[in-house]
């Protein structure tokens, strides 16, 4: 199995005054392609800095990180952007939709900053959205989708551009319960049609439909392990929910 994401190391200091805080203390970490790994742990342990790191977000101020073989560790801002928009599809707990424009329109941006043609744009965006259960819906803005069809179309959008590796910041936070299982059950689809999948969640039942489970505490992994995935039943990406009134 093939290392999508590795890391050899990886130290994050940040300076506040005259304290240096390090948020990541040598990190060594693989996930390999196809899996669905879960990131815990409480606030300040060092996942969001870690996530932000496979982001290409950030750059660690010591240590090594390979994305799908590349090191891009120490790449330029333009580069590391590029990798983003190339490698890494985004989903964030709120969504991050602009308002005053469609589903499509949301689930083309990616495809606007790459430069692709106006007709492949509303193509791709089109099946992404069909595949998330929302082709009846490409036209609604998000004030008229309920917030999992919103994440629906945030996942779509993070798709859009065929990348190796979703990363989905608490993608339920901001969700009731049913439809937090409705997302979870679309990740895992995704998953078991070869995505990688790596998300950062504070809730055990959530981290209980991946594969693999890595706590982090004060800058280091005390923990990493496989598990069997718990299976979301309740709703598929074929029954969306009902939509919501403008």
């Amino acid at each position: 199995m093939t290392a999508l994401i590795h890391t050899r190391d990886l130290v994050k200091e940040y300076t506040m005054g005259s304290t240096v805080v390090r948020a990541l203390d040598g990190v060594s970490l693989d996930v390999h392609e196809g899996e669905f790994v879960a990131v815990m742990g409480a606030s300040g342990s060092g996942k969001s800095t870690f996530m932000n790191m496979l982001g290409c977000l950030d750059r660690p101020t010591s240590g090594t990180y390979m994305l799908a073989g590349e090191e891009v560790s120490s790449l330029s801002g333009d580069a590391l952007a590029a990798i983003r928009n190339r490698r890494i599809g985004f989903v964030f707990q709120q969504f991050n939709l602009l308002p005053r424009t469609s589903a499509l329109e949301n689930v083309e941006l990616p495809l606007l900053y790459a430069n692709v043609s106006a007709a492949e744009r509303h193509a791709r965006a089109a099946r992404r959205l069909q595949q998330v259960g929302l082709g009846t819906r490409m036209d609604h803005h998000p004030a008229q989708l309920s917030g999992g069809q919103q994440q629906r179309v945030a996942i779509a959008r993070a798709l859009v551009n065929n990348p190796n590796l979703i990363l989905a910041d608490e993608p339920t936070g901001a969700l009731d319960s049913h439809t937090s299982i409705e997302v979870m059950a679309l990740l895992q689809q995704l998953n078991t049609e070869g995505m990688t999948v790596v998300l950062v969640t504070h809730e055990p039942d959530i981290a209980a439909y991946a594969g693999r489970v890595v706590m982090f505490r004060d800058g280091h992994v005390i923990e990493d392990r496989r598990q069997t995935p718990e299976v979301a039943r309740v709703g598929t990406p074929s029954e969306p929910p009902a939509e919501v009134p403008a």
